[in-house]
């Protein structure tokens, strides 16, 4: 079952009573600790009673004169700070207040050095609080990348947010490169494909970075050619920037460019697939390279992962062997194909079919019409298995008539082997 993810969820701070339980340091100073524990009461009160501008006050002393107090005054000043913010009406207050969350968890990490536990809570208070400051942006990029640092990733959750505090610092800053952008992206994607192979529903996140992406327009098939294609054509050995020319070309459906085909050749010769293979070889047949795609599709055969899989390549390498006048061999693979997989029988049966129909001039021997024009019922024979009622038609419309079986002594309803490479024996019919 996948694990849904839920913002808020990750926003509640369950170590407060951890906190409150950890030992308390007091102010040896007589007069300084009654002070202490004044204003922590006072600032907890305030907190309580949902009055937290009030409980800023006794809590912003705490903060500078007993910073090692107890940890728990950075866990419930976050809490406080955010909701005064979220409660002034004044711009420069809010802001001062918003300020002073970001303060917290710096003084939290001089005094406490846990930052492993919040940095991401930090983080995304930035994107809450600086995303439409241009001025505040590299702080709040800063905060995700050392979410990345310490932690050596983020909560999949957050990926959309600080992709898109670099999307903003990217146009409004011009603070990176379109292939800096992009790298991040990619960091960012193969975050989410990992969560997704672990259970995680990623679905929400992985659709929004991608939409952010999109509406950067960094990406074209003239960007994915012309800029990343040189690079892998000069370092064929960087598989990351092969992987993503790969992708971005999927993305983009720009599949016939030279990037992408260089892409997908490195790629399956480094790590090959049944779906490497088989797009290579589909590429070779679109350009009537047959003798290219054949020994491409005789590999992805070997790594079909299923019958239906393999019934595909059997009827690509059945079309190959018909384009290089291999027409046995053509029906011999299309007869494999609605072997492993019946559910080709038709296809496979239709294509036998068109090889017969254009075999006359192969097999006409011009000696019996009959049997010349016989390939013609063996054609109509391999359509109606296909049950393709046009091949039945036209196939007939070539059947010999009543008066060249009359000719040659011949009825209706007898035997004849067509002779040729087809081989086959069939019931003589006329097409009148």
């Amino acid at each position: 079952m996948k694990v849904k993810f839920a913002l808020a969820g990750l926003l509640i701070f369950a170590a407060a009573g951890v906190a409150q339980a950890q030992d308390w340091n007091w102010p040896t100073d007589e007069k300084k600790e009654a002070k202490a524990r004044e204003y922590n009461a006072a600032y907890t009160d305030y907190m309580k009673s949902e009055q937290f501008v009030e409980a800023t006050k006794p809590l912003n002393w705490l903060l500078v004169n007993t910073p090692d107090l107890n940890e728990s005054i950075y866990i419930n000043g976050v809490t406080i700070y955010n909701s005064a913010a979220t409660a002034a009406t004044d711009a420069a207050q809010k802001r001062v207040y918003q300020d002073s969350v970001m303060t917290v968890f710096d003084l939290r990490k001089t005094n406490f050095d846990n930052e492993t536990k919040w940095i991401e809570n930090k983080a995304y208070y930035g994107y809450q609080f600086y995303r439409d400051d241009k001025t505040k942006l590299a702080d709040a990029v800063a905060t995700y990348d050392r979410a990345f640092e310490v932690n050596g990733t983020i909560n999949p959750a957050y990926t959309a947010a600080y992709f898109d505090l670099v999307r903003r610092h990217y146009l409004l800053n011009k603070a990176y490169t379109a292939e800096e952008v992009l790298a991040i992206h990619d960091k960012l994607t193969v975050l989410l494909e990992e969560a997704e192979a672990k259970g995680l529903d990623v679905a929400t996140p992985k659709s929004n970075v991608e939409a952010l992406l999109v509406a950067m327009e960094l990406i074209d098939c003239d960007y994915i050619n012309n800029t990343l294609g040189p690079r892998l054509t000069a370092d064929r050995t960087n598989m990351i920037l092969a992987q993503q020319i790969f992708r971005y070309s999927l993305q983009y459906k720009c599949l016939s460019t030279d990037a992408f085909a260089l892409a997908l050749e490195l790629i399956d010769i480094d790590n090959p697939t049944f779906s490497t293979s088989q797009v290579r070889a589909m590429r070779f047949m679109q350009n009537r390279e047959y003798d290219k795609a054949q020994p491409l599709l005789e590999k992805a055969l070997k790594l079909a992962e299923n019958d239906t899989q393999k019934a595909e390549v059997y009827m690509d390498l059945s079309k190959v062997h018909a384009q290089a006048g291999r027409k046995g061999a053509a029906r011999s693979s299309a007869l494999d194909a609605a072997k492993v997989d019946p559910t080709r029988n038709s296809d496979a049966w239709a294509l036998i079919g068109q090889l017969y129909m254009g075999s006359f001039n192969d097999c006409k021997g011009g000696v019996s019409r009959a049997k010349d024009y016989s390939i013609y019922i063996a054609a109509y024979n391999a359509f109606q298995r296909a049950g393709d009622s046009k091949g039945m038609a036209d196939a007939r419309a070539r059947f010999p008539s009543k008066e060249e079986l009359f000719t040659e002594g011949l009825q209706v309803g007898e035997s004849i082997s067509t002779g040729c490479w087809i081989g086959e024996n069939v019931t003589l019919a006329t097409r009148d």
